[in-house]
This record gives structure tokens, C-alpha cells and sequence, in this order.
């Protein structure tokens, strides 16, 4: 399992701003991929969603994927991955 954390998001996403928030208050490492500057993301995101851009979607090294978490449950996630430092 890898340990790297995915974020696809877009740079005026309140949302994204608090899960980069939550990540980086947990000392968790994570790769954003900004959407607007990466087609294939969109693309990507879009394939996750449904057709949805909904942004932030968040990958996990298990294979699991949160779209648009509040603060909470990715809180909740990440401890539950024990990915926190």
C-alpha cells in the first residue's frame, strides 16, 4: 500500500482549503493536483464522481475515496489509516 494521499482540488475551492487545513495540521504528507491546470485530473475526478467535478476528492493509499469531507470525517479517516504523524 502506498502512503501517499491524493487531493485533486482547484485553487478558489473553500473546501479544499480546509481539508489542506486538516492534512497539514496532521503532518500528513499529500500530493494536490490542481484540476484547473490538469486535464487528466478533471478527467480523473470526473470518473471518480460520476460525472462530477467535485472537488476536493481525496484518494487514499487503501483505495478509498472522500469527496467534498468536512473537516470531521477526514479527521476521522486518516486517523482510522493511521497516516497521522
Amino acid at each position: 500500500m502506498s502512503s501517499s494521499i491524493v487531493m485533486y482540488s482547484t485553487s478558489w475551492c473553500p473546501d479544499c482549503i480546509t481539508a489542506k487545513t486538516v492534512l497539514n495540521s496532521m503532518q500528513v504528507t499529500f500530493r494536490d493536483i490542481n484540476i484547473e491546470e490538469d486535464p487528466e485530473a478533471a478527467e480523473k475526478v470526473m470518473e471518480l464522481n460520476h460525472g462530477s467535478r467535485s472537488v476536493p476528492t481525496i484518494l487514499f493509499p487503501d483505495g478509498s475515496v472522500l469527496t467534498e469531507p468536512g473537516a470531521v470525517e477526514l479527521r476521522d479517516k486518516i486517523l482510522e489509516l493511521k497516516l497521522a504523524s
